[in-house]
């Protein structure tokens, strides 16, 4: 659990029957449907079949989709736990919790602040926990701006559009409810709404005309699920009066027509799920409010408002016939949720009642059975490298390695990647890796920050430690890990930061070829980054920025090249005037070894795609080698290179090379050379940071 996150014990959830069946729905399609409902995530796959190789790629996709994602995004229960820095919730606050990922189908939830509200006096859990489809339709009705006396139509009377035409009339607006289904129209009249129409109601627009003295609604808002209906869209602007507004709330087909609004000069907006807040992740994640006079209603205010006007009464759900399935009913909830014919409008999920404590460990049935010889590991973190890269590459080294352990800060993600890959235990909990005599190879996979304080945990729990880099993103981080090792590593375990381009073949193959040099080297490194937005975590706190975060891979391949001591590093950075680039995003690094040898580094992040990410040129001894993005290394001069169809960074490799130092030991100066190429990371930002100049 974050500092800044509540642990909540759900007492009831709700079933989004748009979002969530359709994910369902989409889950059971053939691949080959799902690439073309999804052309986005389709180029992606492609562009990385060209540089990683199709196998290795298609592994990836598959395996991904074959272990699923947790599902749900609206709860609500009882606080159980809060996190150091939280304030204003207490262990036993009754709670409404928001966020696909957070806000999951599960007995326990671990929330940041921002996406939870305390549920008021008098209102259940039963209610509450329809959180987010009421900040969605609030944020909905917000972005149409009604005032007192307005007409809008409401396109779409399922949950949605039911609360949405209930928060309009407590703006004082009248409302004209349209749907397929008579009954929905039938429910919102009971519940208040002046006016519904159905297909049987003949011309909708024209309705809507006679309704309103032939001027049109001055508001339209789409609430109405129907993804490939383009016609939606068209009747909502033919409903609509000159300069009247749309408000697109619902997932409906926006092929839009010219004329349908150009003649009236019709607004179109989007609303943002449920309100400002949404998608940002220092807002979300962090929990950094935003403040109260600049921006009145975020998420979270809308989401308190909603509870509070179901409180009141304003709101109210009774009339929808909420259908309450036990946890263990789930599957039938599904089901009447997907089946022909009539559906419930409103579906919640119902959790057993009761003072156990939180399950953080999960053994798997049908797990592989334990092989005696092999290094037990536990994967920390189950992102997205850790099941694309290290648990494939680790599945193929049988003789080496076996998987015992998957811990992941959510617990469906940790159970998912553990069954998909036959692992036998899913856990949320750090300490009981640590504890389990099992597991002899901790592999960090977590967020940069994480890093340095549980390699050292590990290290002192007596386990062998693979850490994605960077090592750590503080000086006494790296000092107590050098404590640790201090005389001798001789007997301790192994530390390997995740340094794997040094262990690629074009580069193993390149440093082989100069292990005869009789002069210092020159190397040139440039790498062609990439664009990240500036509210990406690796920016943040959590990340530490590119230069700590990425190029200390590049630091580390000086390092290996020259196999000698760093003896001083200078760094010049840019800080262009537009603002989307940070500080120590582009930048050159130039280092001087105590061979004699400078190394430098230019890494930006303004160039373009196309252009290939990574390239070293090395020059000694009348020879030049050129390394291209690890798919080829030419020699000019004399001698053979390397090349391979797809781009090999030496994940595998590594892997290997672990497997051979935890049986026969680390070479000596191996550990201290990490740390000294992470020491020397950190200078390098500190450098970097005082030096980088605006432009201009």
């Amino acid at each position: 659990m974050g500092a800044r996150n509540i642990l909540v014990r759900l007492s009831h959830s709700c079933v989004s029957i748009g979002t969530e069946v359709a994910g369902v729905r989409m889950s059971a399609m053939p691949l080959w449907k799902r690439v073309l409902k999804q052309p986005h995530h389709a180029k992606k796959v492609v562009q990385l079949m060209r540089d990683q190789g199709a196998k290795r790629v298609w592994d990836r996709v598959t395996g991904m989709l074959a272990a699923g994602t947790p599902t749900g995004y609206s709860a609500a229960g009882e606080v159980v736990a809060v996190g150091d820095q939280v304030d204003g919730f207490a262990v036993g606050d009754l709670v409404a919790c928001a966020g696909a990922g957070i806000a999951n189908h599960a007995e326990y939830i671990d929330v940041p602040v921002n996406l939870a509200v305390r549920i008021p006096s008098g209102l259940e859990t039963e209610h509450a926990c329809t959180v987010t489809l009421g900040a969605i339709a609030m944020q909905g009705v917000r972005r149409a701006t009604p005032t007192l006396g307005e007409t809008f139509v409401v396109v779409g009377m399922g949950i949605l559009g039911q609360i949405t035409d209930q928060l309009l009339r407590a703006h004082g607006c009248r409302v004209i409810g349209t749907d397929l289904d008579a009954e929905r129209i039938t429910i919102a009249r009971g519940c208040g709404m002046q006016h519904g129409l159905t297909s049987a109601d003949g011309d909708i627009a024209e309705a809507v005309r006679r309704i309103t003295d032939g001027y049109g609604a001055d508001g339209v808002i789409v609430t109405a699920a129907a993804s490939e209906n383009h016609e939606i869209m068209a009747v909502a602007m033919r409903c609509c009066r000159r300069k009247g507004r749309v408000v697109i709330v619902g997932d409906v087909g926006l092929n839009l027509q010219r004329h349908e609004f150009f003649s009236k000069e019709v607004d179109v907006l989007i609303s943002a799920s449920y309100g400002p807040g949404r998608y940002d992740p220092v807002y979300e994640v962090e929990g950094q409010d935003y403040p109260l006079p600049y921006v009145r209603w975020t998420e979270n205010r809308n989401m308190e408002e909603y509870l509070r006007l179901m409180a009141d009464g304003r709101v109210r759900l009774d009339a929808m016939q909420p259908k309450v399935y036990g946890l263990e009913q789930a599957p039938e909830a599904y089901q009447a949720l997907s089946a022909p014919g009539k559906k419930p409008m409103l579906v919640v999920l119902a959790y057993p009642r009761g003072n156990e404590t939180p399950v953080r460990t999960l053994r798997v049935a049908g797990a592989t059975a334990s092989r005696s010889g092999t290094i037990g590991v536990a994967i920390v973190g189950a992102g997205g490298f850790a099941q694309g890269m290290h648990l494939p590459n680790l599945a193929k080294m049988k003789g080496d390695f076996q998987v015992r352990t998957i811990c992941s800060r959510t617990g469906a993600n940790a159970l998912a990647a553990a069954k998909q890959h036959g692992v036998a235990k899913a856990t949320t909990d750090f300490n009981e890796v640590l504890a389990d005599r099992d597991v002899d190879l901790v592999i960090l996979c977590t967020r940069h920050d994480l890093h340095g304080r549980m390699a050292l945990e590990a290290l002192r729990a007596g386990k062998h430690v693979l850490c994605e880099k960077p090592l750590a993103l503080l000086d006494q981080e790296l000092d107590a890990i050098a404590d640790f090792y201090a005389g001798s590593s001789t007997g301790k375990p192994v530390l390997m930061v995740g340094f794997n381009r040094r262990w690629s073949p074009a580069f193993r193959r390149m440093k082989e070829m100069l292990g005869g040099r009789s002069s210092p080297l020159v190397a040139h490194y440039t790498m062609n980054a990439g664009y990240i937005p500036l509210d990406h975590w690796v920016h943040g706190a959590e990340g530490g920025g590119r230069n700590v975060g990425e190029a200390c891979h590049i630091y580390d391949l000086f390092h290996a090249l020259t196999g000698s001591h760093c003896v001083d590093v200078q760094m010049s950075g840019v800080t262009p005037r537009g603002r989307q680039w940070a500080r120590n995003d582009n930048f050159s690094a130039t280092i001087t070894f105590a061979d004699g040898s400078v190394c430098s580094l230019l890494y930006t992040s303004m160039g373009s795609k196309q252009y290939p990410k990574e390239r070293m040129e090395v020059f000694s001894d009348g020879r030049v080698f050129m390394l291209d993005d690890y798919k080829s290394l030419t020699v000019t001069g004399g001698g053979k290179g390397w090349s391979s169809v797809t781009q090999d960074k030496g994940q595998a490799e590594e892997l290997a090379a672990l497997a051979r130092m935890i049986r026969e030991g680390a070479p000596e100066g191996f550990i201290a050379e990490q740390i000294e190429v992470s020491r020397m990371t950190l200078e390098s930002e500190r450098r970097l940071m005082q030096r980088a100049t605006p432009d201009g």
